[in-house]
């Protein structure tokens, strides 16, 4: 099964070998994983049709080693890496980018610019066989400079405590997810991720009409997604579908830390993960926003 990250879609995280994340439903047993049910084992049957991490051991390939295969720390600290470079690139643009009326134009103009760089270092990325650090870093720096301006515009004309609500609001869903998901409340199967993938298209494809209409529209608001009822209902959607996505992060997380995945990829776990967070904030700050800007 793929993962609904595009970043885990080309990568060994997701395999379909006939169960879950392309791993086998036998489970590991207490001596350790069974040759045949887990894909990154080395000796494994037919390793290069399951596992592109597989060691042909009777090749006299080398085999991995233990040491060099992604724990839950190195995720825990790629993602801080990542997350961090984010705020603080929010934080700077938040104060070198005035959002007053005579600036306001020339800032959305920039933050927009780097929306799109953004956007294509994380495509970029998502197609690369291996992950870069450095890619990765310069698309959360853009990013980051691109939300700072955003909120900024935010806090300023409609309330100052959105942004620090909408913080708090993304943490308490993660938290929460995080939560579910470690006590089993969440189970990630085959019809969840397809429910979520089926929801997330139906959504941003509305979501992208919505825009193409407000091109054609002179309040700006396309079809009414973006403000009112409909705005914090698609909003609420969007958090939730985020929610979901976060899940699916999870479990591919963990079945890479399970199964050995090699270390490097913990940085597109924390650049998948990065991405969703961004996702749920832009969304909260969405909903915050139209509730506030009604009062």
């Amino acid at each position: 099964m793929r993962s609904s990250n595009p970043v885990f879609s080309r990568r060994g995280f997701s395999r379909d070998n006939g169960g879950y994340a392309g791993f086998n439903a036998q489970q590991p047993q207490a001596g350790g994983p069974a040759v045949g049910t887990n894909p990154y084992a080395e000796g494994a049957a037919n390793p290069y049709a399951t596992n592109p991490y597989a060691q042909d051991t009777q090749l006299g390939a080398p085999q991995q080693v233990r040491g060099n295969v992604m724990t839950i720390d190195d995720v825990v600290s790629r993602t801080a890496m990542t997350l961090g470079t984010v705020v603080l690139t929010a934080a700077l643009s938040w104060i070198v980018m005035p959002v007053d009326p005579a600036n306001l134009g020339k800032s959305y103009a920039v933050a927009i610019g780097a929306a799109l760089v953004a956007f294509v270092l994380a495509m970029v990325q998502s197609f690369k066989r291996k992950p870069s650090p450095a890619l990765i870093l310069a698309y959360a720096a853009f990013e980051g400079f691109f939300l700072g301006v955003i909120s900024a515009a935010v806090s300023t004309y409609i309330s100052p405590g959105v942004v620090a609500q909408a913080v708090l609001g993304t943490m308490a869903v993660f938290a929460g997810v995080l939560i579910a998901y470690k006590m089993r409340w969440i189970r990630v199967t085959r019809r969840f991720y397809g429910f979520v993938m089926a929801a997330a298209i139906g959504f941003i494809l509305l979501m992208a009409v919505n825009a193409l209409f407000s091109l054609f529209d002179g309040a700006g608001d396309g079809l009414g997604f973006r403000s009112g009822g409909l705005g914090i209902l698609f909003g609420v959607i969007g958090i939730i579908l985020g929610a979901c996505f976060l899940a699916l992060d999870f479990k591919q997380v963990e079945d890479g830390v399970t199964y050995g995945a090699p270390r490097e990829e913990s940085w597109l776990a924390a650049f998948g993960l990065t991405m969703t967070l961004v996702w749920i904030y832009l969304e909260m700050l969405r909903v915050l926003s139209i509730l506030q800007g009604n009062d």
